[in-house]
């Protein structure tokens, strides 16, 4: 790199290499002086051209000669000092490597130049923005004087006052619970988590009556006891997404032991080494490869004491659920999943002891499976059980002569099939919708009294969803499961009427909770008021005792018995209250229950 003028002149007159004398090559520094030396000396060259100024990469000001300059006096230099008689002296080599630092010493000086100056334009159009706007802002305050002192000061304490507003806010209100973030007038209105999941309307119009009965789903499930949780999987209802909450995420005081590479997970009670779930995740397709509502009641006791005798089995309680999904969605679903290869065949179909026959249930593929079918040719097949499948896995199909067809007019038949499939899903602990995940993990967290760990999830998104049909077609498909649309409007009416009765109960809860509250606040501020009366009355009754000692708090022993009394009695109640299990469908009156607050009070005034 070449050296200016000035520079060349201060070091003295140029050095001439010594006749004789070999190149050398260990001082890279001298020799580039010595080269810049040589270069600035020989009259006319580029390098003495130079101006006389401060080194690259260093910022010149924004009246300075434009930086485009830089990258030509670069360029001079190193052609100066190429051309100089020394540094033909070097090996190639050494020349070489010469080259490539100027080039890259050259480059990254125009990169620094390059930033300090964009640097320093941003930081001045910066500047000149914020005092056009604090010009806008206070610009009526100048007016009045000399201001801008005063008004710095006064953008300052606004900033502070903020800042220290924000911080008392996260302080006082660390959570989304807080009631001043409820405000309409400073933030948006929280969505509720349970709204409407299929983007349909709000507001829900019941179409059939249950009872108070049919609608409080309380089940009083004890996982250390014998009561046992039996879920019905019917296919492409979202039930293999549904087990794995079952066996993964619920809050228990010993959660199910899965292992890596395995599906069935161990799902024992707390101290036994029984399970407490009946489902594929945990003891696998124990009644058969997704058996019905018919397998399972009779399947289901077998296994689970199979090995024990009839005497010494416990009386347990099974708790059957199960998940339903819309039927168009759903026949969508399994025939793209019978196109990949599902076949099912290791479904037994056992009714009434035995699996059909040939004869009763035809195949409806010759091959292997039924893969690659067309929806047109998985719509002919008369034999098909995806159509109705939903009933016919929630039905007693022992009510109509299993699969026999023979036995009743087919009218009869369906309508038997139907009553029985809404009788048993209505009688079911729990029953969940594909299309509700929220509501159906809060109706089932309240229905067994269970938490599940993470919330579920909406898939909007399907294999069925991609598929494209028109009108026809899905008439069509509406036409072969019209059981199945039925008993999901019934299933659907029922589902979201449990859901609003759970809501509203939880709601009148809470304020009964408040009420309470309210009146035990209400009791011990009656309860300081009358002791710092009393006190008074003992003060003006003795006032010479009162200047020489300290009150007695115990100068009216009949109030603080009173008062000691009614505390106490409030208190049991509670406890009482709180202790006994309120049987399914019955709700203790709020009459029946006391609070404390009027005993309390009667006391008081008979004291008086």
């Amino acid at each position: 790199m070449a050296l200016p003028a000035f520079a060349a002149r201060a070091l003295g007159p140029p050095l001439q290499p010594e006749q004789g004398a070999p190149a050398r090559t260990t001082c890279p520094r001298r020799h580039s002086r010595v080269e810049a030396e040589l270069a600035v000396s020989r009259p006319g060259s580029v390098a003495a051209s130079v101006r006389v100024g401060p080194p690259r990469g260093v910022s010149h000001g924004f009246n300075s000669q434009p930086l485009l300059d830089e990258p030509l006096k670069a360029s001079s230099s190193l052609a100066g000092a190429v051309h100089a008689p020394l540094f033909a002296l070097l090996p190639r080599g050494r020349r070489r490597r010469m080259r490539d630092l100027r080039r890259r010493w050259d480059l990254g000086s125009l990169c620094r130049a390059l930033l300090t100056r964009g640097l320093a334009a941003l930081g001045h159009s910066l500047k000149h923005v914020l005092s056009a706007i604090f010009s806008k802002i206070f610009g009526p305050l100048a007016s009045v004087g000399n201001m801008d002192e005063k008004s710095n000061k006064l953008l300052l304490a606004l900033v502070m006052l903020f800042l220290f507003a924000v911080i008392v806010l996260q302080y006082v209100c660390p959570g989304t619970e807080c009631q001043l973030l409820r405000l309409q007038a400073f933030s948006s209105p929280v969505p509720d988590p349970y709204r409407s999941e299929d983007e349909s309307s709000a507001r829900f119009v019941p179409r059939y009556n249950f009872s108070r009965g049919d609608l409080l789903r309380k089940v009083d499930f004890d996982i250390k006891g014998d009561d046992l949780i039996v879920f019905l999987h019917i296919q492409k209802t979202g039930g293999t997404t549904f087990g794995r909450h079952l066996v993964r995420n619920i809050q228990l005081e010993q959660p199910c032991e899965c292992r890596v590479g395995q599906k069935k997970c161990t799902c024992h009670r707390p101290g036994k080494r029984e399970t407490w779930l009946f489902s594929r995740f945990s003891t696998g397709w124990s009644c058969g490869l997704h058996a019905d509502w018919t397998e399972l009641t009779s399947c289901v006791p077998a296994v689970v004491d199979g090995k024990r005798d009839a005497r010494m089995r416990p009386s347990r309680n099974f708790h059957y659920i199960t998940i339903l999904r819309d039927p168009v969605s759903r026949y969508l679903s399994e025939w793209r999943h019978v196109q990949r290869g599902a076949t099912w065949k290791a479904s037994l179909h056992v009714c009434d002891g035995r699996p059909p026959t040939s004869e009763e249930l035809p195949s409806c593929y010759t091959g292997d499976d039924w893969s690659g079918c067309p929806l047109k040719e998985f719509m002919d097949c008369p034999y098909n059980l995806a159509n109705n499948r939903q009933v016919r896995m929630l039905s007693d199909l022992t009510l109509v002569g299993c699969y026999n067809l023979s036995v009743m007019p087919e009218k009869q038949r369906n309508k038997v099939l139907l009553e029985s499939a809404k009788s048993n899903l209505k009688h079911m602990a729990f029953f969940g919708l594909t299309e509700f995940q929220r509501k159906t993990q809060y109706l089932f967290e309240k229905t067994f009294n269970m938490n599940f760990i993470s919330p579920f999830t909406q898939y909007n998104t399907t294999r069925a969803s991609s598929v494209e049909i028109n009108e026809e077609i899905q008439k069509r498909i509406e036409g072969l499961n019209f059981l199945d649309m039925e008993l999901y409007s019934y299933a659907k009416d029922l589902f979201l009427q449990r859901y609003q009765f759970m809501r509203q109960k939880e709601h009148q809860e809470a304020r009964r909770k408040r009420q309470e509250q309210r009146k035990f606040l209400k009791g011990r501020f009656l309860q300081t008021h009358f002791q710092s009366q009393s006190q008074g009355q003992s003060q003006s009754q003795n006032p010479s005792q009162n200047q020489s000692q300290n009150p007695n708090p115990n100068a009216n022993p009949n109030l603080i018995q009173n008062l000691t009394q009614s505390l106490s009695q409030n208190s049991s109640q509670k406890e009482n209250r709180a202790s006994p299990k309120q049987n399914p469908g019955q709700e203790q009156p709020e009459s029946n229950t006391s609070n404390g607050t009027h005993d309390y009070i009667g006391s008081v005034e008979k004291w008086r």
